[in-house]
């Protein structure tokens, strides 16, 4: 099973010439790219024009007009075929020197060759020569990763826990009612509505009128996050304005606006609080249980997996500062790009395997993608050194893992194994699973032989904390779209 980042095939099918006298030179070509130039030895193109044109002059019938099958001259044939017969033989040359070179060559492609066979030309004398250049994984030593010492958190979840996650899973079917009290302050989990005026050196960029966004402890904008959110409108009352910084996405198209840090003046209209439903036989069947018992049990089974998803993420954290310590090779920009999309998918799969909810994922997917370049280099350099671990160790994905995993999720999610199938298909993210399990296998085989020191941490209050989202964008597309701007040469 392939994976997003697995070798690529650089091969063509059923080749049919057997092995070709061919060389092969190699040279870097920048960071994870090389550019390859194969020779194949004149003998072997002259081989097989004689073969085709034989096969032309004996087998084909009324081939030339005035002659009798097998009687045309050689070389009236080969004058009149010879552009249909070279493009033949350039298509069987590639394919087989292509399995060829994938066979003998160290090369680990992570995407087809930058190869147009429209601009290759098999020539009438002389060797036949192509070359490309390929993206590939990048060369690294990879450090001890046996044996390794790991912080573990652990935690043993309360009923405070159990009513805090169960709050939070009820409140898509809670009402939003002003919060009691004489003007009272917004704090965590609360609601405000707020008028907001985006600033940057004084200057409006933007407002968004009657906006309402959930008090967590960062806000993620389309193109922005407010780090501190929490704090900084923590205590806001209706009338009054709170200013909270914005740290722009460094994907703006505007660079002079990239990771750029604006002034948001919140001006508070109300602060409301989430009011919880009562547990209806509605409710309790959206989350596929009968009784409050079971709901309590469904909640501290997505505990326990928070806890354990928590787990890995610090234990995968700790084991690539060890083993990427030294990790330093640059990826091109073209590359992280094209990887964004499935990188971003594969974390957002991973926590919604968490038991996080859509809500609590939102505001994270939002996060990743506001610095999607680094977020992806990140895991790209993750993903390495775990490929790389599973090579060593013959750890591979069979179709039955696929299934399994498939399987698992149909019944985390109440759903049935079609359903879920198919949305991954849809979605393209078959090889993405497969490239969580990959990783994830990999992962168990170090940790396996790791030993630990476990300390205490209450994985509802991590250390990144809840996210919440807000609808429009700090900067208008106006400003995001306008071109860099450029500084004056200075006077005289």
């Amino acid at each position: 099973m392939a994976t997003d980042t697995k070798t690529d095939s650089i091969t063509a099918p059923d080749a049919v010439i057997t092995k070709l006298p061919q060389t092969v030179e190699i040279k870097d070509a920048g960071p994870c790219k090389k550019h390859v130039k194969v020779t194949i030895a004149e003998e072997a193109i002259q081989a097989r024009f004689d073969e085709k044109f034989s096969d032309l002059v004996l087998n084909a019938t009324g081939i030339v007009n005035g002659f009798r099958p097998g009687k045309a001259p050689r070389k009236m044939i080969e004058k009149r075929y010879r552009p249909e017969v070279s493009a033949e033989i350039k298509s069987e040359l590639l394919m087989a020197s292509l399995e060829q070179l994938a066979d003998e060559q160290q090369i680990s492609p992570l995407a087809p060759p930058e190869l147009d066979p429209n601009t290759i030309v098999v020539p009438e004398t002389g060797p036949f020569i192509y070359e490309f250049s390929i993206e590939v994984r990048p060369e690294f030593d990879l450090p001890p990763y046996k044996g390794l010492k790991l912080r573990r958190p652990t935690h043993t979840f309360n009923e405070k826990d159990v009513a805090k996650t169960s709050r939070r899973l009820l409140e898509p079917y809670g009402k939003v009612v002003p919060k009691p009290g004489d003007n009272p302050g917004a704090a965590l989990d609360d609601v405000i509505v707020a008028d907001v005026t985006i600033l940057r050196d004084g200057k409006d960029l933007n407002t968004i009128e009657g906006v309402r966004v959930k008090v967590e402890k960062r806000l993620a904008l389309p193109d922005g996050v407010a780090e501190d959110f929490g704090k900084e409108i923590g205590g806001a009352k209706a009338g009054e304005t709170r200013n909270v910084d914005i740290t722009l996405s460094q994907e703006i198209a505007n660079e002079s606006f990239r990771g750029q840090k604006v002034q948001a003046a919140f001006k508070v209209k109300s602060v409301n609080v989430i009011e919880q439903p009562e547990l209806t036989p509605e409710i309790l069947g959206a989350f596929g249980v009968r009784s409050e018992e079971q709901f309590q049990e469904l909640v501290r089974s997505r505990l326990d997996r928070q806890l354990e998803y928590l787990q890995r993420q610090t234990a995968r954290s700790e084991v690539l500062k060890t083993l990427a310590a030294n990790a330093n090779w640059e990826l091109p920009q073209d590359l992280l790009r094209r990887q964004a999309r499935r990188t971003l998918a594969r974390r957002v799969m991973e926590m919604r395997q968490s038991g996080m909810t859509d809500d609590q994922i939102a505001g994270r997917q939002r996060v990743l993608q506001n610095d999607v370049i680094r977020t992806t280099a990140a895991a790209l350099k993750e993903h390495f050194v775990l490929q790389k671990i599973a090579e060593l160790e013959k750890i591979e994905i069979e179709d039955i893992d696929i299934e399994n995993e498939i399987e698992a999720i149909a019944e985390r999610s109440e759903e049935s194994y079609r359903k879920v199938k198919a949305r991954l298909e849809k979605d393209d993210l078959i090889e993405a699973l497969a490239t969580e399990l990959l990783e994830r296998k990999a992962l168990d085989h170090v940790l396996n032989e790791a030993t630990y020191e476990d300390y205490e941490m209450n994985p509802t209050e991590d250390q990144e904390g809840e996210v919440s989202t807000m609808e429009g964008q700090a900067i208008t597309d106006a400003d995001a779209a306008a071109p860099a701007a450029v500084e004056a040469p200075a006077a005289g």
